[in-house]
C-alpha cells in the first residue's frame, strides 16, 4: 500500500510540472536584435594579388578574385563562390549550390578603414523568401601592406537589420514531442528525451535532439551527419513572455546570446 501511495503522489506532483513544461515553449517567438551578445572571435579575410582568402571559414577558402564563381568543398550551404572587388573599399560575393544561386553579399569598408558594413541576401537554407539584412563589423587588425581594405580581421558588433523570416520561430508540444516550424521552411518533431530525429529544410543540419531540462528550460542539439554543429539552450522566463537563447556554434567555436519575445 505504501509503495502504491508513493507512486500516486509522485504522479500527482509531476502533473503540473509536465503541463507547465509542455506549454512554456509553445507559441511564436521573435528574436529582439537589440539584445544580441555576439562572439568576440573575428572573421579574417585577405584580398591581394588577385586572390581571396577567408581564413576563418570552416574549411578555409582560397579562390581567385576575378568575379567568376570558383568551386569549393566542405561547405554545406554552397559549392561555388565568386569574389569581385568593386572598388578599393567594396567587395561583392556570390554563392551557388548545385548550379542554383543561393546568396549575394556586399562588404563595404568605411573611409576611415575602421568599420565594415556587410549587406546580404541569403536563400541557402530557405524554401521561401531569402533572408536579408545588414551586419556591422569593427576592425581588429589590418591586412598586409598593399592588400584590399577588407583584408585583416573583423569582429561583428551589431545586426543593423535582419528580415523577420529569420527571427521568428513557432513551437508546439503534444505529449512528449516538441515540434518546431519556421517561415524559412525548417521543421522538426522531436521527443524531449534527447532522442535524435530528422531536421528538415536545412542542408547544414540533418538531425536534432531536444532535452527538456526542467519546466522552463530546453536544450536543442543539432548534427550534420555524425558531427554536432550547434547546441542551443532556451530558457523561458517565469512569466512566459520572453526567452533567453544561448547558441553555441561548435563548428566555428562561437557563442551568441539573444532574447526572444513571445508574439
Amino acid at each position: 500500500m505504501k509503495k502504491l501511495y508513493v507512486r500516486i503522489l509522485g504522479a500527482l506532483l509531476m502533473l503540473p510540472v509536465l503541463a507547465t513544461a509542455q506549454s512554456a515553449l509553445d507559441g511564436t517567438w521573435k528574436i529582439d536584435l537589440s539584445t544580441a551578445h555576439l562572439s568576440d572571435k573575428p572573421d579574417v579575410y585577405l584580398l591581394q594579388h588577385g586572390m581571396y582568402d577567408c581564413k576563418s571559414c570552416v574549411p578555409p577558402i582560397h579562390v581567385k578574385a576575378d568575379g567568376e564563381e570558383q568551386k569549393v568543398t566542405g561547405h554545406p550551404y554552397y559549392d561555388k563562390i565568386g569574389i569581385k572587388a568593386l572598388d578599393d573599399r567594396t567587395v561583392a560575393t556570390t554563392r551557388s549550390r548545385e548550379g542554383k544561386p543561393v546568396s549575394t553579399e556586399k562588404m563595404t569598408v568605411a573611409a576611415d578603414g575602421l568599420t565594415l558594413s556587410d549587406e546580404f541576401s541569403d536563400s541557402s537554407a530557405t524554401n521561401a523568401a531569402p533572408v536579408t539584412g545588414v551586419t556591422e563589423m569593427t576592425r581588429v587588425s589590418i591586412g598586409p601592406a598593399g592588400s584590399h581594405a577588407i583584408s585583416g580581421s573583423w569582429r561583428t558588433i551589431k545586426f543593423a537589420s535582419v528580415s523577420d523570416n529569420a527571427l521568428t520561430t513557432t513551437y508546439k508540444t503534444e505529449g512528449d514531442v516538441l515540434s518546431m516550424t519556421s517561415p524559412t521552411g525548417q521543421s522538426y518533431a522531436a521527443k524531449m528525451d534527447g532522442t535524435y530525429t530528422s531536421y528538415n529544410g536545412d542542408p547544414g543540419t540533418t538531425s536534432v535532439s531536444i532535452h527538456r531540462i526542467d519546466k522552463h528550460t530546453f536544450q536543442e542539439t543539432d548534427k550534420r551527419g555524425a558531427k554536432v554543429v550547434s547546441v542551443t539552450r532556451m530558457s523561458v522566463a517565469a512569466d512566459g513572455t520572453s526567452m533567453k537563447m544561448v547558441i553555441h556554434d561548435t563548428v566555428h567555436g562561437t557563442t551568441t546570446t539573444f532574447v526572444a519575445a513571445k508574439q
